[in-house]
C-alpha cells in the first residue's frame, strides 16, 4: 500500500506506539482519525499534528474501547460523518501481568473487549469500503507473547495469538483485493504499557535486558513499512527477531515447560 495520501485511523492515539504511528504519518497523510481515551492528549497531539503539517485533517474521538456501547458510537460516528478510512491501525491494547486466579473480573473482560473485540468490530466495519475500493490497509499491533503461552500474562498472551491468527486469516481470504493485512509482533517496548499491566500489590518490575527492547518510534516505523511492503507479519528489533524464530520452531511440550518453570519463578 502506498501511504501518501493515506487516510487512517488509529487506535491507542494519545500515547507510546499509537502517538508514534501518528506522527509518523502525519507528513504522507490526507487525513488522520485519533482514536483514546484521554481527550485532552489527543487533543495536544492534534495540534502538534496540524501545526507541523497545515494540509492535514485530524479528527479526534475519546472512545474507551472496553465499553461496548463505547465502540458501537464510534462506528456510527464514521458511518454519519462518511469519514473514509483506507489505514486501519489497530493498535489499543491493555495488559495484566499476575496469576489470572486473582486477577479482577472487570480488568480481564476490559482486556478482552480492548485486545479483541473492538478490533474485530473496527476491522468489520471498515473493511467494505476498502473492498469497493480495492485499496486499504490493515495494520493490527498483535505481540511476540502471542507465539507462547506465558504464565502471569496468561490472557494477554491468548488475546494476542487471536489478533495474529486472525490477521492471518483475514489476510488470506483478502488475497488479490488491492488490501494489505500485517500483524505487527512487538516484544517489550518503553512505554506506559507495562505500568498499567502491573498490579498495585506487585514490586517494581526489573527493566529487563535493554538489548531486546525497541523504541516506540522504531516499532511504529517497522509497522508502517511492513504495510507498504505488504507482509503478514514482522517482529521488530533483531534481538526479538532471533529469539521469536528459535521460539515458533520448538515443540509445544517445551514451551509448556518453559511456562511452567516461569510460573514457578515468579512465584517465588
Amino acid at each position: 500500500m502506498n501511504l501518501e495520501g493515506c487516510r487512517a485511523l488509529v487506535t491507542g492515539a494519545s500515547a507510546g506506539i499509537g502517538r508514534e504511528f501518528a506522527r509518523l504519518l502525519a507528513p504522507r497523510a490526507q487525513s488522520i482519525v485519533l482514536v483514546a481515551r484521554r481527550r485532552q492528549r489527543l487533543e495536544e497531539l492534534r495540534d502538534e499534528l496540524t501545526r507541523q503539517n497545515p494540509n492535514l485533517a485530524v479528527h479526534i474521538r475519546a472512545v474507551d474501547l472496553a465499553q461496548r456501547t463505547e465502540v458501537q458510537t464510534l462506528l456510527e460516528w464514521l458511518a454519519q460523518e462518511k469519514i473514509s478510512v483506507d489505514l486501519l491501525i489497530n493498535n489499543a491494547g491493555l495488559g495484566d501481568m499476575g496469576s489470572f486466579a486473582t486477577g479482577d473480573p472487570e480488568r480481564i473482560e476490559q482486556m478482552l473487549l480492548v485486545n479483541t473485540l473492538a478490533l474485530t468490530l473496527l476491522t468489520r466495519h471498515l473493511l467494505p469500503a476498502m473492498l469497493s475500493h480495492q485499496r486499504g490497509g490493515i495494520l493490527n499491533v498483535s505481540s511476540s507473547a502471542g507465539f507462547l503461552p506465558v504464565a502471569g500474562f496468561s490472557v494477554y498472551a491468548a488475546t494476542k495469538a487471536y489478533v495474529t491468527s486472525f490477521s492471518e486469516g483475514l489476510r488470506a481470504e483478502l488475497r488479490g483485493t488491492g488490501i494489505s493485512v500485517c500483524a505487527l509482533c512487538p516484544g517489550p517496548v518503553h512505554t506506559e504499557f507495562t505500568q498499567v499491566a502491573q498490579r498495585a500489590e506487585q514490586p517494581s518490575l526489573p527493566a529487563g535486558a535493554e538489548m531486546i527492547y525497541v523504541s516506540a518510534t522504531d516499532v511504529a516505523r517497522t509497522g508502517l513499512k511492513a504495510i507498504e511492503r505488504d507482509r503478514p507479519l514482522v517482529i521488530p528489533g533483531l534481538a526479538m527477531k532471533i529469539a521469536m524464530s528459535i521460539v515458533r520452531m520448538l515443540p509445544m511440550p517445551i514451551l509448556r515447560l518453559a511456562s511452567e518453570i516461569s510460573a514457578k519463578r515468579s512465584q517465588l
